[in-house]
């Protein structure tokens, strides 16, 4: 290969990468609403998410991002729907293991790009036996990242020591994450939440983690998540395990794409509150 047509390869990449890094998170805003629905790679069938397609359908028209396996994304996602895809591509330990960090590469970067996604995914678990382990995942990743155009999400997770989650150990793995080379970083909100940001030079968008006790809950986390400078979250189950989903999501993206206070979003939610009955709407993707 010519040096030239190097250096046309690096910049259709380059090219590549940033328009896969616009599809999930919108310019117009600058931020983005992701939905996570990749709890079943250790979690099993989760709560809610039983039947992945059925939570996942009726959602789908009000997020930037879904975030999936790729056994869930060919068994359960239309490949006519158009919502980019953030593939989990990490895995090996499920729910049953005391130590949940002990993950590996689980798909291929040729086989997220068959699969045309957005990004790709990969738990990091800084501070474990499985630190080393899961860093280097990354950095192999962010590799193979580059070559194809693939933006890169690394996870701070945390397994089951949720204790673990406050700003100096994720104001840590954050930048551990950044100076790897991913594009963007999924974290936790926590009390000094700016300093995990001011110490993360690409951005954040913050989990939501276990279900919260009320709506109100939720919609302060994101509102306080958004103002001190995520851009944006990626939330599963305080969206689809409420009773209300689509009200709920609904009053996410009032926060993140509106500005909306926790008053509005609360509005937006109580106004969007539909019977057990008549909850799963026609889903505007089909119209």
């Amino acid at each position: 290969m010519t040096d030239r047509k190097k250096a046309e390869e690096e910049i259709q990449m380059d090219w590549g990468m940033k328009n896969r890094l616009s599809r999930m998170i919108k310019p117009a805003t600058g931020r983005s609403v992701m939905l996570a629905c990749d709890h079943g790679y250790f979690m099993g069938p989760t709560n809610k998410l039983e039947n992945p397609r059925k939570t996942i359908e009726p959602l789908l028209p009000y997020a930037d991002t879904l975030a999936v396996t790729r056994g869930v994304l060919r068994n359960c996602v239309d490949p006519k729907w158009d919502t980019p895809i953030l593939l989990r591509v990490s895995g090996g330990s499920s729910i049953l293991k005391d130590d949940l960090g002990d993950e590996e590469i689980t798909a291929s970067m040729k086989d997220a790009v068959r699969l045309n996604v957005a990004a790709v995914a990969l738990s990091i678990f800084v501070g474990t036996a499985h630190e080393k382990q899961t860093l280097v995942n990354l950095s192999k990743l962010v590799d193979e990242g580059g070559e194809y155009g693939m933006p890169v999400m690394a996870i701070t997770a945390v397994g089951k020591e949720l204790d673990k989650r406050d700003a100096k150990y994720l104001a840590l793995a954050c930048r551990l994450a950044a100076e790897i080379g991913v594009q963007v970083v999924k974290t936790y909100y926590c009390e000094d939440f700016t300093k995990v940001v001011n110490g993360c030079p690409v951005p954040l968008v913050v989990a939501g983690g276990p279900k919260l006790n009320t709506e109100e809950d939720v919609f302060n986390l994101a509102f306080n998540a958004v103002r001190e400078g995520a851009v944006g979250v990626d939330m599963g189950r305080n969206i689809w395990q409420n009773e209300n989903p689509v009200a709920m999501i609904k009053g996410i993206r009032a926060i993140v794409h509106e500005n909306a206070n926790v008053r509005e979003a609360l509005q937006v939610f109580n106004e969007n509150k539909k019977t057990p009955s008549t909850q799963r709407i026609e889903n505007p993707i089909h119209a």
